[in-house]
């Protein structure tokens, strides 16, 4: 399969985990937006859906979705999204489409995450990907600085605001062997919303290629 197919089958796959009456939190990328559309025939049998974009919001609500806050839809069963990277132990790097702040909260809100990736996504360690920072504006320089410290190599993803009105920094040449002590050091970088890190809640399934993938 080529890696549109790969991620077809990841989306169809992951309906399975898709029951009548739920609320499903719905992520953001390339991926996800092959598993909108397959909502659609469960529009009148789920209470509806979270999104963790604006863009998300726009192809849910087009396909005639419920899209409700997270505030009044508490905990969610089930979140569906797509990761830049994933290790063997479903820990995953988010953040190129922009989204990672809200991925994460509503990663953290739901029972279950279900992971989807093409095989290109699988790593032994993370951190190929440049990892995503996002940041409040007036700390971007400064956040800069501690992540020279730590290692790698910020570079400012100009030209581009998130959905919360921030800037994202990619940060090259970082190998995560420990990617929870990772994420806690960078989260605690004054001006860091948040690190597109996943470890200390990764991923609870991952689907690639439509197969689930075994946990190490």
């Amino acid at each position: 399969m080529n890696t549109l197919e790969q991620k077809q089958a990841s989306a169809r796959a992951a309906l399975r985990y898709v029951e009548d009456g739920m609320i499903v939190g719905v992520g953001t990328g390339s991926t996800v937006n092959e598993f909108i559309p397959l909502l659609a025939p469960w529009r009148d049998r789920l209470e509806g859906v979270v999104s963790s974009s604006e863009a998300s919001t726009a192809r849910l609500k087009a396909q005639g979705l419920r899209v409700l806050e997270l505030n009044s839809a508490g905990d969610l069963p089930l979140y569906v999204d797509g990761a830049d990277e994933c290790d063997p132990h479903f820990r995953l790097i988010k953040g190129g489409g922009g989204a990672l702040t809200r991925e994460k909260i509503i990663a953290a809100a739901s029972k279950r995450f279900v992971c989807l990736i093409d095989a290109s996504k699988r790593v032994d360690i993370l951190g190929r990907f440049p990892l995503p920072v996002e940041v409040i504006p007036m700390a971007r320089s400064y956040v800069a600085r501690q992540l020279v410290r730590l290692g790698g190599q910020p570079v400012w993803r100009e030209g581009v605001v998130t959905d919360n009105g921030n800037c994202i920094l990619d940060v090259h040449n970082l190998v995560l062997t420990h990617p929870e002590e990772s994420e806690r050091n960078i989260n605690q970088i004054p001006g860091v919303v948040t690190v597109g890190l996943f470890a200390l809640r990764g991923a609870d399934v991952v689907i690639c290629g439509g197969e689930t993938v075994a946990k190490r």
